[in-house]
């Protein structure tokens, strides 16, 4: 018997499995990145500049979170389908946010060891996300369908 609780609108290893992903990828990412250098022998093919690229997308990170933290970390649940800030253009903004978090992370040393763990990360927030919209569905139905018409799962639509 399972005695692990599902907290309601989340996937029960949702919390769990982002910090083991965290703390994986950070091992990984640090020991690669500054002791073994293993797989960041390409980073002297790419000027510095433009590694700072990763700058930019740490802020966009850093907005993504912040602009969608009041669904989950302020407290307050909504009643309702939430459409507004961050969550107009993409419906996961707070996992795109440790997506690209981790994806700059990544990029900032070039390595290849880190960049590989990304496949399996997405893998996992995109099972997370989909649960979490099967939920949503239920709940809201037409009105929640109609959202991710409006709305990309992961990029924003052009509309």
């Amino acid at each position: 018997m399972c005695a692990l609780k599902e907290r309601k609108g989340e996937h029960p290893y949702g919390d769990a499995g982002q910090l083991l992903l965290l703390v994986v990828f950070a091992i990984v990412w640090i020991t690669d990145s500054f002791f073994w250098n293993a797989t960041t022998f390409l980073s002297i093919y790419v000027p510095d500049f433009m590694r700072h690229i990763v700058l930019v997308v740490l802020v966009i990170m850093a907005v993504l979170l912040f602009l969608s933290s009041r669904v989950v970390i302020r407290g307050e649940r909504p009643s309702g389908v939430v459409t507004d800030r961050a969550f107009r253009y993409v419906r996961h903004p707070m996992y795109l946010g440790a997506i690209l978090g981790y994806l700059g992370a990544a990029f900032s040393s070039l390595s290849l060891a880190s960049l590989a763990l990304l496949v399996p990360i997405f893998i996992f927030y995109n099972y997370i996300a989909s649960y979490e919209e099967r939920l949503l569905e239920a709940k809201f139905g037409e009105k929640y369908k109609e959202y991710e018409r409006q709305t990309g799962k992961w990029l924003p639509r052009i509309t």
